[in-house]
């Protein structure tokens, strides 16, 4: 399982990274050379594509190391530290691209109309985005990794900022050059938004926020109720690593059962819970239980 793990992870981050090294050189080269700004601050931003992608990935293989000594919990908030890092690199850059369109705007009579090259690579950057980010954030959600899941979402963002730039050439070419840096400045906000729902969801991850998750639960008191002499699986509670999940859980078990009877059934539960792909460790606690003794 973790295998298989590693290796849609490692394809995941292979593709987003081999396929923005081209959109950045194809909109930078043909931004510079078009005369769009807002071609170039996009080929910036799928820039940090790359670097995000990179890190995500780092994080991604840090948080599939196996439990030690000194992290005996594993691993797994590495992947939301590693989303950290990528809000803070996506903040600088959103800040960059707003600076350097302010700087368009102070003397607009020098904009160039963007020549009709860049209505193709917006048209091609449209197409390619939509299909990156859709296999990206498909293998994130299989395989509950929040940093490759979040690379996917920001790759989604530069959709739209192709689909602005399209406009935006369409009316520079009617006589409104300004429009070409203003589409510039919204990219910045949009790189600005994605840092924020990137951090919110990571920090949320490191501080051990769990959604609520019915599903799960029904999954485990079901198992539970399969096991002979396990009944009424109760005081679920999860642990969130980011990547996986840890569980502790009470079980009744017949009051007048020996110690290791009712260990062999504690062992059996953990065993079978530790089925589910999303769950790394689980604990069952037994609770001597009888007609007669709750």
């Amino acid at each position: 399982m973790e295998q298989s793990r590693n290796n849609a992870g490692k394809k995941a981050s292979t593709v987003a990274i081999g396929a923005n090294c081209l959109l950045t050189v194809l909109n930078i080269v043909v931004g510079f050379f078009g005369g769009s700004y807002a071609l170039v601050a996009e080929g910036m931003h799928t820039f940090t594509d790359i670097v995000t992608s990179v890190i995500a990935y780092i994080g991604f293989k840090i948080s599939q190391k196996p439990a030690d000594e000194q992290f005996p919990e594993g691993y797994g908030r590495a992947e939301a530290i590693a989303g950290l890092i990528i809000v803070i690199f996506l903040t600088f850059i959103s800040f960059e691209i707003m600076d350097m369109a302010h700087h368009k705007f102070q003397n607009p009579g020098a904009i160039p109309v963007p020549d009709h090259y860049v209505l193709i690579m917006a048209a091609l950057g449209i197409c390619l985005n939509y299909f990156i980010s859709r296999y990206i954030i498909k293998i994130g959600k299989e395989i509950k990794s929040p940093a490759i899941e979040a690379d996917g979402y920001h790759q989604r963002t530069d959709i739209f900022t192709s689909i602005a730039i399209l406009i935006g050439v369409f009316v520079a070419k009617m006589g409104f050059p300004i429009l070409d840096p203003i589409i510039g400045f919204i990219i910045g906000l949009l790189i600005l938004k994605t840092a924020y729902l990137i951090g919110k969801e990571n920090i949320l991850s490191i501080m051990g926020f769990v959604p609520e998750n019915e599903e799960l639960i029904s999954k485990i008191k079901h198992i539970v109720d399969e096991i002979p002499d396990a009944h009424n699986a109760h005081n679920i509670k999860f642990d969130n690593f980011a990547s996986y999940l840890m569980v502790t859980l009470h079980v009744h078990i017949d009051a007048d059962l020996t110690v290791r009877e009712a260990y062999e059934i504690t062992s059996q539960v953990e065993q079978n819970i530790l089925k589910l792909p999303e769950i790394r460790f689980v604990s069952a606690i037994p609770c001597p239980y009888s007609e007669h003794h709750d």
